[in-house]
């Protein structure tokens, strides 16, 4: 029963107070340990070698973060905590992280001391990584190739976030840390940052008892700044070419009078969005452990979170430019190559660069026009989790059991408004019907940088007075959600382990595992306006205690001097704050203004509702041997689920409440061996099965039939099975020096029974009718509220229509890589370097691909007119259709983090560089729609990103320090179709300094 531990290994045991190992081998450490010399390490250096020892003691590939001490993770968010760990890359919102990307994958799992989280949303990954303070977490392993006992449902790895165990304390724990974080680009100030903790065990006479308490509080803003130029609907075809449309010659002269020799891309659409958010985190932590002897344990885990994320942001929003797009020709052009697409060169065409956007009200009276927008939203959720359980140890039997509970309420509030500007100037007068009116405006997308504003030198431009009166705006429109997601996970675990002596068979370790999950989601949102006309909409005037002119620091970041700082928005603070009132005010302006009187109504709709309950049985065994240099484990895990998916069928306004069910099942064998082919030298190799399954929202069969024959059905497939993939990892890793290491891996994953979005269609007989049989043999959905016009007969009810809906499709996707790592510090050249030996470096790289499937995306049909436009067609029946696999979003093929970090005399700094190549994404300023990207995904830049920290111990209980994220501000810039070719889009972001002083006492 002995297991042999690392030189490294008893170097952690006295090296830290919040030592992981497991208490069933304390005994055995603890004589170890007397005959080997113990080295004793503190700080960053114990953090790093404590984590290095346990990566290499353990049977499979698990990468593993410890904090320096409770609350001093790496970094403050746990998303930027995991960018640290090779093959890890992560996504922001307004430049904080918020997504976590495994191997190229979003698809993760989320645990906190081995029990499941639940999300705020329809996803599976589990708890979001905003909602969980750093500052209660003491270590984190990622798990990237699993085990038997592993629970299935990842495809990059299973993140597990550890809190401090009380019964391994050595000392009373107890600490407290005040910080103040400040956002270069918030108006808001200083913003507090408060943890504690405080832990403690106890022998009784009943045994021994500890209890661990930690707690914070964290307040967060950060803004980013986001113009958009969208330059997909403003191709300007060349004045020689004979333009068809629908089978007409266009008249080139009258048509597009601005028509050069050259076909070039003008300016479409002008938005300028301030991103801001601001969180308000409260995180406590409880863990109660109680041990009546030596070979028996209990424990109780408590995690309560509450966040609320608000968005408070504004757009101001350049429209109906393209109406004009003809009549205005830009002073200066650049060359767009938009590079190739799988392998067809799309060419080059010339691009607005510099220019003007003037009103021709002969053309059209009251376009462009100038909208103001003020987007305020929220996310505020309560996520519990509960955790009970005990373990015994025999003689050759170890037992464990639990039983779990994890909940996620989430309620996400919004009131977004859109005012319409109404330019008084002179020349520019309203013809009384649309609710808008001709702007001016002046544009310079030079520098690699998307700048513009309003034309003040233009003879129809507004005064600044004049964009700031009530007077000259009018209500365009509300958008209002009270939706709300409740998911839950309740499970019961039982692992026990048998020991096995004097055998390559060391132990055998099997369990089972069952749990429910649920969701459930009411989707609440109305619309008030949409106005188009001036006899629907309200004067500001009429509502002018609800407006505030909007924030005016656009552009701080980079300097800019042309950008739209004068406009008038709905109060945002009111709009969170008393949204009943702001609403209130606004339907009774339009009471007081009459036409079209559209109140809001936030009742549900008859399929607004829907729940999932999923049941889960899973059975595992694994059998653990050690022969020679070799060790590992190989094992097998069966999986059955049960799904009901309750909604409800609305038939000819007949509601039915309607469960559909379904169940799969899937067997997952495992292997995991290690060679110690050398004392300082191992092998890994891993290889196993896992399944994704697929999001709840997936399976929502709330449906609403309508008469058309014609008409797709959309509704979710709650008989959608898992994804399945297979894991293959190989690697080798030389721990040359005490905390130090080089480590190089191979990795590929194979998915299969792929999630894609299909149109099943209902088949036609020899006479062109559809099948009228509701089992719908052939394809189709059965609609019972068709009455059949031509695809049946007249004198008949119900038919077979096309549903579209998420399916599997058979089709293989491999991502595969190579992973590097390098960790060495200076400590053992003490007395040779001095003060120097204070110095070490950790680095990683990650080199990956994606291949494979079957699904595509297809440029939109601006895309292609101006794909052909570039080949020389200009006829729309000659059009040829451009089209790109779909691959991974958010997916970068070289990714590198580069970390230098100074410990010695109470001095602790760090300097972390993190750099990731290129990736497409969906995620666009004011979220702009494929349609507005040409058809595909935009690139995201590749970017790197400079952090710091530095801290210093006064004593031995007080510390203080400083850190920074993004110290360069570092920018992100997306272009449409590939990198470098169309710029789209900028996000310009903040850097956050964070400051303030620990006491451990």
């Amino acid at each position: 029963m002995k297991q042999k531990l690392s030189k490294i290994s008893l170097a952690v045991l006295s090296a830290t107070a919040l030592n992981m190992t497991t208490s069933v081998y304390a005994q055995d450490a603890e004589e170890a340990a007397k005959e080997v010399e113990v080295i004793e390490v503190t700080g960053m250096r114990s953090s790093l070698t404590s984590a290095l020892a346990e990566k290499r003691d353990t049977d499979n590939l698990t990468e593993i973060i410890m904090a320096t001490d409770i609350g001093k993770l790496p970094d403050q968010n746990l998303a930027e905590v995991l960018e640290n760990v090779t093959g890890i890359q992560i996504t922001r919102t307004a430049g904080i992280g918020t997504g976590v990307q495994i191997r190229g994958s979003n698809a993760n799992r989320v645990e906190i001391n081995g029990a499941s989280t639940v999300g705020s949303g329809a996803g599976r990954s589990g708890m979001n990584f905003e909602d969980l303070s750093a500052a209660i977490i003491a270590g984190v392993e990622i798990t990237k190739a699993p085990e038997a006992k592993t629970t299935e449902g990842s495809i990059g790895g299973t993140v597990n976030l550890r809190t401090i165990r009380p019964l391994e304390l050595s000392e009373t724990l107890g600490s407290l840390r005040v910080q103040g974080e400040d956002s270069s680009l918030t108006t808001d100030g200083v913003q507090p940052r408060i943890s504690g903790a405080y832990g403690d065990n106890w022998e009784t006479d009943s045994g021994r008892f500890g209890v661990v308490v930690s707690g914070s509080y964290t307040k967060q803003e950060a803004t980013s700044f986001r113009p958009r130029v969208d330059r997909d609907g403003s191709l300007v075809e060349n004045a020689s070419a004979d333009v068809y449309r629908n089978g007409s010659l266009e008249d080139q002269a009258t048509k597009r009078p601005v028509a050069q020799s050259f076909d070039f891309l003008g300016v479409q659409f002008l938005n300028q969005e301030l991103e801001n958010f601001e969180y308000e985190t409260t995180n406590l932590a409880t863990t109660f452990e109680f041990a009546p002897n030596a070979d028996m344990k209990f424990f109780f885990d408590a995690i309560i979170t509450s966040q609320e994320r608000r968005q408070d942001s504004t757009r101001v929003q350049a429209s109906g430019v393209s109406s004009v797009l003809n009549y205005n020709l830009p002073t200066e052009f650049e060359t767009v190559d938009f590079g190739s697409l799988d392998g067809v060169d799309l060419g080059s065409i010339q691009a607005a660069l510099r220019g003007t956007v003037q009103p021709n009200l002969g053309v059209d009276d009251d376009d462009p026009n100038l909208r103001f927008n003020s987007d305020t939203g929220a996310r505020v959720t309560d996520t519990q989790v509960f955790r009970l359980g005990g373990e015994w140890q025999g003689e050759d039997l170890f037992i464990s059991a639990e039983v779990s509970t994890s909940s996620s309420d989430t309620r996400t509030p919004s009131l977004n408004s859109q005012l319409n500007f109404i330019n008084p100037n002179p020349l520019t007068p309203l013809d009384g019907s649309s609710n808008d009116n001709a702007v001016p405006f002046i544009y310079d997308l030079s520098g690699n940088a998307l700048t513009f504003g309003v034309d003040f030198d233009s003879p129809y431009a507004p005064t600044v007075a004049d964009l700031l009166n009530p007077n000259n705006v009018v209500l365009d429109q509300v958008d209002i959600s009270r939706s709300t997601v409740d998911n839950s996970d309740d499970t019961f675990r039982i692992d026990s382990t048998y020991f096995i002596d004097d055998n390559i068979i060391t132990s055998i370790d099997f369990g089972y595992r069952y749990n429910k999950a649920e969701h459930s989601a009411v989707s609440i949102t109305d619309r008030i306006g949409g106005f188009s006309k001036m006899v629907d909409s309200p004067n500001g005037s009429l509502f002018s205690e609800l407006l505030v002119a909007g924030p005016s620091h656009f552009g701080d970041a980079d300097g800019r001097e042309l950008a739209m700082r004068n406009f008038l928005i709905v109060d945002p603070n009111l709009a969170f704050s008393d949204p009943d009132k702001v609403l209130s005010v606004l339907e009774s302006a339009m009471a007081t203004h009459g036409g079209n009187q559209d109140y809001s109504d936030l009742t549900p709709g008859d399929t607004a509702a829907f729940n999932i309950e999923e049941k889960n049985h899973a059975f595992y065994a694994q059998a653990n041997f050690e022969y020679e240099m070799i060790r590992g484990n190989f094992g097998v895990r069966h999986v059955k689920t049960d799904i009901a998916s309750t909604g409800n069928t609305v038939v000819n306004g007949n509601v039915t409440p309607t469960t559909n069910t379904a169940d799969y099942s899937f067997t997952l064998p495992r292997l995991n061996i290690v060679a110690d082919v050398h004392d300082d030298v191992l092998v890994r190799l891993g290889w196993g099965k896992d399944i994704l399954r697929p999001n709840f929202g997936d399976l929502n069969t709330s449906v609403s039939f309508g008469t058309n024959e014609n008409q797709a059905v959309e509704l979710g497939n709650a008989a959608l099975e898992p994804e399945e993939v297979t894991s293959f990892d190989i690697g080798a890793e030389w721990y040359f020096a005490e905390a130090a290491v080089i480590s190089i891996g191979y990795f590929k994953k194979d998915r299969t029974n792929l999630f894609v979005i299909e149109l099943d269609s209902a088949t036609l007989d020899a006479n062109g009718w559809r099948d009228s049989n509701p089992a719908c043999s052939g394809g189709g959905i059965w609609n019972p509220a068709v009455q059949p016009n031509v695809l049946g007969d007249p004198n008949t009810v119900g038919l077979c229509v096309d549903r579209e809906s998420k399916f599997n499709d058979s089709a293989t996707t491999t991502q595969s890589g190579f992973e590097m790592a390098f960790q060495y510090d200076l400590s053992s050249f003490e007395e040779q370097l001095g003060w120097a030996s204070g110095f070490g470096i950790v680095a990683n790289y990650t080199i990956q691909e994606y291949k494979g499937g079957s699904a595509f995306y297809t440029s939109a049909t601006r895309g292609t007119d101006i794909f052909n436009a570039i080949n020389g067609v200009y006829d729309d029946s000659q059009f040829v259709k451009y089209t790109s696999d779909r691959g991974l979003l958010d997916f970068s093929e070289n990714a590198y983090n580069v970390a230098v970090y100074y410990e010695k005399h109470g001095l602790a700094a760090r300097l972390r560089y993190t750099w990731r190549d290129a990736f497409r994404t969906e995620d666009t300023a004011a979220g702009a729609s494929l349609n507005s990207t040409l058809g595909f995904p935009v690139t995201t830049h590749d970017r790197g990103q400079l952090n710091a920290s530095v801290s210093y111990d006064v004593n031995e209980k007080l510390n203080i320090g400083l850190e920074a994220v993004n110290l360069t501000e570092s920018d992100i810039t997306q272009s449409c179709v590939n990198e470098g070719a169309l710029l789209c889009a900028q996000g310009i972001t903040d850097r956050r300094i964070t400051f303030g002083a620990s006491y451990r006492f």
